[in-house]
């Protein structure tokens, strides 16, 4: 397998939000791009706020432009701000240094990443790690 599924990226979408429910998060907005960064998937639950396709889209563009998760990033951002802001200018999408932006692989490749974004960023990951999950694929 060699790049991302419409339908994995919905059973991606699905999982992350039944997680969400499960845990009693806030509402979250789930996106999900392929290896090039391209927009496959994507879902605002009632009640998110308005700016978050762009944080969720920016979680996952960024795990993707540096490969390594947006958890890593900000953990670099710690040590390198100059870097990440300056990377964040680079990438279209923009990045967000904050848990919720995690690779999805295949067969160990990447295949594409996923961002979450709308409770805290530790919770946003959980909900991203179950919707791979879901799909049978790997983080």
């Amino acid at each position: 397998m060699t790049r991302i599924t419409l339908d994995q990226a919905q059973t991606i979408v699905s999982g992350a939000i039944t997680e969400a429910r499960a845990l009693g998060l806030k509402p979250i907005s789930v996106a999900v791009l392929d290896a090039g960064g391209h927009m496959i998937a994507f879902a605002r639950e009632d009640g998110s706020s308005n700016l978050r396709p762009q944080i969720a889209t920016a979680k996952a563009s960024g795990a993707l432009a540096l490969g390594v998760s947006s958890r890593t990033i900000g953990e670099m951002a710690i040590e390198r701000p100059t870097f990440i802001n300056a990377a964040a200018g680079l990438n279209p999408a923009g990045i967000v240094p904050a848990a919720g932006g995690v690779l999805v692989r295949a067969d160990g490749a990447v295949i594409g990443a996923v961002g979450v974004t709308g409770d805290t960023s530790d919770n946003d990951e959980l909900a991203a790690l179950a919707g791979i999950k879901a799909a049978g694929l790997a983080a």
